[in-house]
């Protein structure tokens, strides 16, 4: 392993991790990731976008091939709040070595995979100076926010211009134990609805004169939780269907309510549309004659990237760095390779260990770095080796 590439990793790292640019602040981040890249060859354009009160910095920037194949690294700069200060053992964006871990906001989530990526790039060109696989990095400063004018926003434009990449690699922090034991090579979409159920407020001594719908809602939703919404396949859960929160009364106890607000989610796989999610849970409702209103929001849709081209490229270069057989999984949350997959047919999210994401003392372990930014310059190699033959 070369020790000074490594070291640079390590280096731009802790640079970003000083940083505080919690959503949408950028902070300065991309701008230094840009300063980095211009030397290398690449044209950086920023994308802002977003009201005043809430702008966000978007970087598009790209290294043109000689095969007009591109390879995508996105990735985003913002990181979630802290929490008290006075729960983390040292300040979370001032980057600090302990027990052979880097500690710092944004460590695992995601500013040491940006590092990687810049740094593997670095090499990758150094030894290819004029390679047939293009490079590009798609950057954000709102991923963990709303994220309504962030890597969306890019997106629509690349599309427009005709610039989307035919490869993606996510930064995300996939890997469990080990860098490198899983990736994720698709995300399940993620469907919420507001419903509330009408009723008739009253005292709860009367109950003839009012119309409760904590009652009326509950054998519906006993109905809603057992429905099996569909099998899911050979690379995803079934779809599921959960209730985050139930509301209803003024907070007296002698009041019937008048209504009852549920708020629920579906994480739904390829096997099932939001269309075809909506229109089943609304016969159950209607099945019971509920009177209610439904507001829906559709987060993401479910996306898949069999294997092929990238991720055959990816498991290569985690087992020659590693000697891991990689997992291959599609679980856990939703993140902006959602509205990538819309625009780019190959899409995988790789990064370290995740365990402490959000998390007081954020970290990653320092053995950790080297290898990360190792499979992400031998990815470069395998992609170019097959575009170049």
């Amino acid at each position: 392993m070369n020790a000074t590439t490594c070291h640079d990793t390590l280096r731009l790292a802790e640079q970003l991790i000083a940083r505080p640019s919690v959503t949408p602040d950028d902070a300065g981040c991309l701008d230094l990731i840009a300063d980095t890249l211009k030397p290398l060859g690449f044209d950086c354009e920023f994308m802002d976008s977003g009201p005043e009160t809430f702008r966000v910095r978007n970087l598009w920037a790209k290294r043109a091939g000689t095969s007009g194949q591109t390879l995508a690294f996105a990735g985003h700069t913002d990181v979630v709040p802290t929490g008290p200060l006075t729960q983390w053992d040292s300040d979370p964006f001032t980057p600090t070595h302990k027990d052979g871990k880097l500690f710092g906001r944004g460590a695992s989530d995601m500013k040491t995979s940006l590092a990687a990526m810049v740094v593997a790039v670095q090499e990758f060109l150094a030894a290819n100076a004029n390679p047939a696989l293009g490079i590009a990095f798609l950057l954000t400063s709102d991923e963990e926010g709303p994220a309504l004018d962030g890597t969306v926003v890019v997106c629509k434009q690349l599309v427009e211009r005709g610039e989307a990449p035919q490869f993606c690699i996510v930064g995300e922090p996939t890997s469990v134990q080990q860098t490198g034991d899983m990736i994720k090579n698709g995300r399940r979409g993620t469907l919420s609805g507001k419903l509330t159920v009408k009723g008739v407020q009253g005292h709860i001594a009367y109950p003839h004169l009012a119309d409760n719908p904590i009652h009326r809602l509950a054998p519906a939703l006993a109905d809603l939780v057992g429905i099996r919404w569909d099998e899911g396949n050979a690379f995803f859960p079934p779809t599921s269907w959960q209730v985050s929160n139930i509301h209803a009364g003024t907070g007296a106890s002698n009041v019937i309510p008048a209504d009852c607000v549920v708020d629920f989610n579906f994480r739904f796989c390829t096997e099932s549309t939001p269309e075809s999610l909506q229109q089943r849970l609304t016969a159950v409702l209607d099945q019971h004659g509920l009177t209610y209103t439904l507001s829906w929001t559709i987060g993401g849709l479910p996306f898949l990237t069999t294997p092929g081209t990238l991720v055959a490229a990816v498991q290569q270069a985690i087992a020659d760095e590693t000697g891991l057989k990689t997992e291959l999984s599609t679980t856990g949350g939703t993140s902006d390779g959602r509205f990538i997959a819309q625009i780019c047919p190959q899409v995988i999210e790789f990064g370290p260990p995740n365990a402490t994401i959000h998390k007081v003392n954020e970290h990653v372990a320092l053995a950790d770095i080297a290898p990360l930014k190792a499979i992400y310059r031998r990815t470069l190699e395998q992609l170019n080796m097959g575009l170049s033959a």
